[in-house]
């Protein structure tokens, strides 16, 4: 079997959350397989390997347990960002639209060097505004974005065409819908 279907036979939907209409995509029966944790970060570390990146920015919380993983086996930073107040220390604030609302991220203010390389990981790809927000994140601190990485696309929403049209970078996931 793929990667693809084992890990979308993985996951469990939950309708109506966060709210209604919203069918939820819960990775947490997922990260009970360790045989397909391994394999799914085996696949990201193959796919980035190459790309000489500098650091891995993700979003909380969800991101942050694939984009660590990835930062440490590939060598480099990893970068939280946080919903706002969360960071103790001088960070920058980007607001963006969800699929269901809005909301607010922030990054520490010294967390990117300038000209260095990031890509931008998390959990899901919906509408694009989370990636597209630290994206945003990471190029006002000097950063270059040089991709997107998503555990799952929901190809029915616009975030793949969002962030193509955005910052002209293909996102890469593992399965979609």
């Amino acid at each position: 079997m793929q990667l693809s279907e084992k890990i979308k036979n993985s996951i469990r939907d939950i309708q109506d959350y966060p709210k209604p209409g919203v069918l939820f995509r819960d990775i947490t029966p997922l990260l009970a397989n360790p045989v397909l944790v391994r394999e799914m970060v085996q696949q990201l570390i193959t796919d980035y390997a190459d790309q000489k990146i500098d650091a891995i920015a993700s979003t909380e919380a969800r991101g942050f347990i694939f984009g660590s993983v990835l930062a440490y086996e590939l060598g480099c930073p990893f970068v939280p960002v946080r919903k706002s107040g969360k960071l103790p220390y001088k960070t920058r604030s980007q607001s963006y639209a969800l699929e269901y609302g809005t909301a607010s991220i922030e990054m520490h203010t010294d967390a990117i060097q300038p000209g260095w390389r990031v890509l931008v990981h998390d959990d899901l790809l919906a509408t694009g505004g989370t990636a597209g927000a630290t994206a945003d994140l990471v190029q006002a601190l000097g950063g270059v974005v040089v991709g997107f990485s998503f555990i799952i696309n929901l190809s029915f929403l616009p975030g793949e065409k969002n962030l193509r049209e955005r910052f002209g970078l293909a996102p890469h996931y593992l399965a979609s819908y």
